[in-house]
């Protein structure tokens, strides 16, 4: 109860009747003042005979003076005074959960389509920097390999901020180990404190626990010392609790992704034992076609459409017969005319699978030409997608530097010549610039490092 509660109460319009008929009923006077000695109320010929205390919870919150008769207006303004103090209360408690529940709702909302752990930490962090007093946020996780937590998410940490902590070590460590959440208050006088760590005065730790599994920990602090109340770390625990399963989830995607990434890959490259002389030509137009990609700053969504369709954009050539895939002189128009037909048999191999659907474009049209000369369908320009056209740049540029049996492999002179040769015909302007600019060359050098040492 704040000390100018009774002053409040005072000038309640439905009090000030109350009190002109209780003195009149009386027959006395009365003096009402506060804790400090301000006057509030005085009637005629009042004086300070009896001190009759206003009280709430304990604590003395103001006066009435008169002779014993004015006891029950003492009684009535302490009854009211802490009826007004429990309905502040609930209302505080009220605003809590209201606070509490909107989180919930907001972090359910916000995590529960998410299936990246960094992203699921940059939301964590952002919730967390919107109810809870803080000057810095880590999420980090458990490195199974390593057994030590890695910073994967942070706010406002200095150069020096600790980016991995072993099992035990410091309080993040401790947390991990025991699994409960924590209010540390005065950190520099804990003994688990870590010197060099981040300058926090203050800090709640919470473990991400789903279920009985512990992906890491989520620590909050501030450099100023503040103190943190069992109601912080009941709204910072499920906010962390929240965070786990998010993180468990992103887990488990991650792991359905790689399988599903591994077995297309391991198609492709069924694929490509047909034809020995193309070895890891997959895995290199898939490296050159993210670079470029990256180079040009597609999303999130458009590069992973990119590294689908790179990985299977030969996949068509499961319905090329053997004799026209590996013949070894050059092919005649029928032949090629088969081989043309790549690009419509993956599309019809990949259409009915859901999973794979968005490698389409890259797979169906990697031939098409810009100038709308290419094949199966002859789109021009910007018809073409994106991903189809920067496949189309990596896809020649492997060619034409790798060695076939009736050819040697071009080099890497002559390749990019042709690439600024063709850009506007074949190939879109705009992809061979990125090419040019992207980091293609490094990606090329590790898959040919015998060729790097030789240039």
């Amino acid at each position: 109860m704040m000390p100018d509660s009774l002053s409040k109460l005072i000038k309640k319009r439905a009090l000030a009747p109350i009190l002109r008929r209780l003195v009149i009923d009386l027959e006395t006077s009365i003096i009402i003042e506060d804790d400090e000695g301000k006057l509030l109320i005085a009637t005629d010929g009042a004086e300070r005979l009896i001190q009759h205390p206003v009280t709430v919870a304990g604590q003395v919150i103001g006066s009435v003076y008169g002779n014993e008769k004015v006891a029950p207006i003492a009684s009535l303004l302490t009854s009211l005074a802490e009826s007004e103090a429990e309905k502040r209360a609930l209302v505080s408690e009220t605003l809590n959960k209201y606070k509490e529940i909107t989180l919930l709702y907001d972090m359910v909302e916000k995590v529960s389509s998410c299936l990246d752990t960094k992203e699921v930490a940059r939301l964590v962090i952002e919730e967390a920097r919107r109810v809870i007093t803080l000057s810095s946020v880590s999420v980090l996780l458990l490195n199974k390999e390593t057994d030590a937590l890695e910073l994967i998410g942070g706010y406002d940490h200095e150069t020096e901020a600790v980016t991995s902590v072993s099992r035990g070590v410091g309080i993040a460590g401790s947390v991990l180990v025991s699994g409960r959440a924590e209010i540390i208050n005065d950190v520099h006088s804990d003994p688990r404190f870590v010197e060099g760590a981040v300058s926090i005065s203050s800090l709640m730790c919470a473990p991400l626990k789903a279920k009985d599994n512990i992906a890491g920990v989520i620590e909050l602090g501030n450099d100023q010392p503040v103190t943190y109340t069992a109601e912080d770390l009941k709204l910072f625990t499920t906010l962390a609790s929240l965070a786990a399963v998010a993180i468990e989830n992103a887990g488990l995607y991650e792991q359905l992704k790689d399988a599903f990434y591994t077995t297309v890959y391991t198609l492709a490259e069924t694929i490509e034992k047909r034809d020995p002389y193309t070895g890891n030509h997959t895995k290199r137009v898939m490296e050159y076609s993210l670079a470029i990609g990256k180079t040009l700053g597609l999303s999130k969504e458009e590069m992973a459409r990119l590294q689908l369709g790179a990985v299977l954009h030969d996949i068509g050539k499961i319905g090329i017969r053997d004799n026209v895939l590996l013949k070894e002189s050059a092919l005649t128009d029928d032949e090629f005319d088969q081989i043309k037909k790549h690009p419509v048999y993956g599309e019809e191999i990949i259409r009915n699978l859901s999973q794979l659907k968005s490698a389409i474009p890259g797979v169906k049209h990697h031939h098409e030409k810009f100038n709308g000369k290419g094949y199966p369908d002859g789109l021009k320009g910007e018809e073409i997608d994106i991903t189809a056209r920067i496949i189309a740049v990596a896809d020649s540029f492997d060619a034409m530097t790798t060695n076939r049996p009736y050819r040697s492999g071009l080099t890497l002179e002559v390749a990019f010549d042709e690439l600024r040769k063709y850009s506007g015909s074949q190939f879109d302007p705009e992809i061979v610039e990125a090419f040019f600019a992207s980091d293609v060359m490094e990606a090329f050098f590790t898959a040919n490092s015998r060729l790097k040492i030789i240039l």
